[in-house]
C-alpha cells in the first residue's frame, strides 16, 4: 500500500514524499481511513510506530476543503518536547498548503501564544498546563474547534493530567472528530475514551504492549557502582553509538553526565528541572551529533523522534514495564532498527523479572570481555538521599544566619546614623551649641557678613530686634503702629514666629 492510494490532497502527498515516506506504517494504514472518512478513532499502538503522521493526516486533508480563519484543531499532548515535535511534523506536512500553526507549551513567554490565539491559527498542539493558563484569558477561543486529538493519552495519565483533560474537554463543542491515540490502554484510559469517542474505529486495540520488533534487546548485569564505568566502556569499544541513556531520577542524570564531561564525553542532559532553552538546545545538539550522549529522564521516553537513533542504554531498570516499553522505543521507529541495553545491579533483578514477563520474552545476558568487574570505583556515584537533605538543610541554616547578621549589622547601622543624626540636632526641637559656645541653627555655623545663611540668634534676641523694627516700621497706608501693640500681639503669639514679620502676618 503507499500514500496516493488514501486519496490525500496533492500537496500533502507531495509533502510526504520530500520526507522520505514511501509506505504507510501499520498504524497509519489502519487509522487515516476511517479518520478521512470524520470518523472517531481509538488507536493503541507501539511507541515509534508512526502515529504522528496517523492523525496529522487525515485531519489536514479535511481542514483543507474548509474556509480559513478560525482555530479549528486541537492537539493535546502531554510534554513540551513532545508538543514541539507534533509541531514540527505539521509544518513539514502542511509545508504546501498555507495552513497556519502554532505550538503552546510551559518555560517561553506567552505573549507569542497570546498572537497565536488572536490570529485564528489554523492548528494548536498544546500541552494541558499552559492551554488552561492562557484559556483564564478572552482572547484564548476554542469554540471553533472540529477536530480534536489526543496523543499519549496514558502518559498524560502518569502525569496526573486527567482532570486539566477533562477542564479543557468543557470549552470546546460537543460536535466534533476525535482522535485518541495510546501506547497502552490502562482502564481508566478505556474510561475516558468511552466518554470521548462516539462509536468509534478501533486500531490494534487487542495488541499485548511490547517494545517495536526491530529492537535488539540486552541486559548488562554489573554491581550499581561501576554502571558509569561500564556505560564508559561500551562507549570507548564502539559497542555504543549515538545513544539517548535514561536515568531514574534527575539527580542521577545530573551526575551522569557530570561524569561524562570528566571523561571528554560529548553530551546533554535533559529533564523537568532544567530551562526551556536548555532542554530545546540539548535536543537540537543531539539530533545533530554535537552531542553524542543524551542524558534523560522519562521526559524524553514518549514520543521524541531522533532519526537514525543507534542505541537506548537504561542506566537504571525502570519501575515499570511499560516504561521500559517507551524508553527503549526511542529506537528502532517508524519499522527501523536499534539496539537496546539495560545495565542492572542485582537489587534490580525483581524488576527485569517483571519486564520480561510483560513482554513474553527472556531478554539475553551480556558480559563485557576485559572489565574489570571487581574493581574499585574512584568515587560514589550518587550522594544517598540522607546525605543530600543533610546538606540541604545545613545550606538552608547558613543562609538564614548570614540574613540574621545581615539584619543586625542594618539594625546596627541605623542606631548609629540616628545617633549621630541626635548629636548634631541637641535636644529635640532646640538649638544646637556650636564649639565655641555660641548658639547655630542646625546645620549652620557662625554667620558672617559673606554667608549667604541667616545670622544665628537666640530666641530673645530675635523678639526684641522683632520689636524694634516693628516699632519703627510704617504699614502701607495706615500711618504709624500704635506704641506697645505689637509688643502685646507678639507676647500672645507662639514664640517660632518672626517679629520682623509681625506687621505682614496681621495684613
Amino acid at each position: 500500500m503507499t500514500f496516493d492510494e488514501f486519496g490525500l490532497h496533492p500537496k500533502l502527498t507531495a509533502a510526504v514524499a520530500e520526507m522520505g515516506f514511501t509506505r504507510p506504517t501499520g498504524v497509519q494504514a489502519a487509522a487515516i481511513p476511517p479518520a478521512l472518512e470524520g470518523r472517531d478513532v481509538l488507536a493503541c499502538a507501539m511507541t515509534g510506530s508512526g502515529k504522528t503522521a496517523a492523525f496529522l493526516l487525515p485531519v489536514l486533508n479535511q481542514l483543507l476543503e474548509k474556509p480559513r480563519g478560525r482555530t479549528r484543531v486541537l492537539v493535546i499532548s502531554p510534554t513540551r518536547e513532545l508538543a514541539a515535535q507534533i509541531h514540527e511534523h505539521f509544518q513539514a506536512l502542511a509545508k504546501h498548503t498555507g495552513l497556519t500553526g502554532a505550538a503552546i507549551f510551559g518555560g517561553v513567554g506567552m505573549k507569542p501564544q497570546e498572537d497565536a490565539f488572536r490570529r485564528q491559527v489554523d492548528v494548536i498542539v498544546a500541552t494541558p498546563g499552559r492551554l488552561l493558563d492562557h484559556l483564564q484569558y478572552d482572547y484564548a477561543k476554542l469554540d471553533g474547534i472540529e477536530f480534536l486529538v489526543l496523543d499519549e493519552a496514558d502518559r498524560m495519565l502518569d502525569m496526573g493530567y486527567l482532570p486539566d483533560v477533562s477542564r479543557i474537554l468543557s470549552h470546546l463543542p460537543v460536535r466534533r472528530q476525535t482522535l485518541f491515540f495510546s501506547a497502552t490502554m490502562p482502564p481508566q484510559i478505556v474510561e475516558l475514551s468511552g466518554q470521548m469517542l462516539t462509536r468509534p474505529a478501533r486500531v490494534d486495540i487487542e495488541r499485548q504492549a511490547k517494545p517495536a520488533t526491530g529492537v535488539k534487546q540486552a541486559l548488562y548485569p554489573v554491581s550499581a557502582e561501576l554502571k558509569s564505568a561500564l556505560f564508559l566502556e561500551l562507549l570507548k569499544r564502539g559497542d555504543v553509538g549515538n545513544v539517548i541513556v535514561f536515568c531514574r531520577t534527575k539527580h542521577r542524570s545530573n551526575r551522569l553526565a557530570e561524569f561524562l564531561d570528566k571523561q571528554g564525553v560529548p553530551n546533554a542532559r535533559i529533564h523537568g528541572n532544567r530551562s526551556q532553552t536548555a532542554r530545546t538546545d540539548a535536543l537540537a545538539g543531539f539530533r545533530s551529533g554535537r552531542y553524542r550522549v543524551l542524558v534523560a529522564t522519562d521526559i524524553v521516553a514518549r514520543g521524541i523522534d531522533v532519526e537514525a537513533l543507534e542505541h537506548v542504554v537504561n542506566f537504571d531498570v525502570p519501575n515499570q514495564p511499560e516504561d521500559y516499553i517507551h524508553r527503549v522505543g526511542r529506537t528502532a521507529r517508524a519499522e527501523a532498527t536499534g539496539d537496546a541495553y539495560t545495565l542492572f545491579s542485582p537489587d534490580e533483578e525483581k524488576l527485569v523479572r517483571g519486564i520480561e514477563k510483560a513482554i513474553g520474552q527472556t531478554i539475553s545476558r551480556v558480559m563485557v570481555p576485559g572489565f574489570d568487574y571487581r574493581a574499585k570505583p574512584e568515587e560514589r556515584f550518587e550522594v544517598p538521599i540522607g546525605e543530600r537533605i543533610a546538606e540541604i538543610r545545613r545550606r538552608k541554616a547558613e543562609e538564614r544566619q548570614r540574613a540574621r547578621e545581615k539584619a543586625e549589622r542594618k539594625a546596627q547601622r541605623e542606631a548609629e546614623d540616628a545617633a549621630r543624626a541626635t548629636s548634631r540636632s541637641g535636644r529635640p526641637g532646640g538649638p544646637r551649641r556650636s564649639a565655641d559656645g555660641q548658639g547655630a541653627s542646625s546645620g549652620s555655623g557662625r554667620s558672617t557678613g559673606g554667608s549667604s545663611g541667616a545670622p544665628s540668634r537666640t530666641s530673645s534676641s530675635r523678639s526684641s530686634e522683632g520689636s524694634r523694627n516693628s516699632s519703627n516700621q510704617r504699614r502701607p497706608g495706615n500711618g504709624p503702629a500704635r506704641p506697645g501693640s505689637d509688643r502685646s500681639d507678639r507676647g500672645s503669639r507662639p514664640s517660632g514666629s518672626s517679629g520682623g514679620n509681625g506687621g505682614r502676618d496681621r495684613r
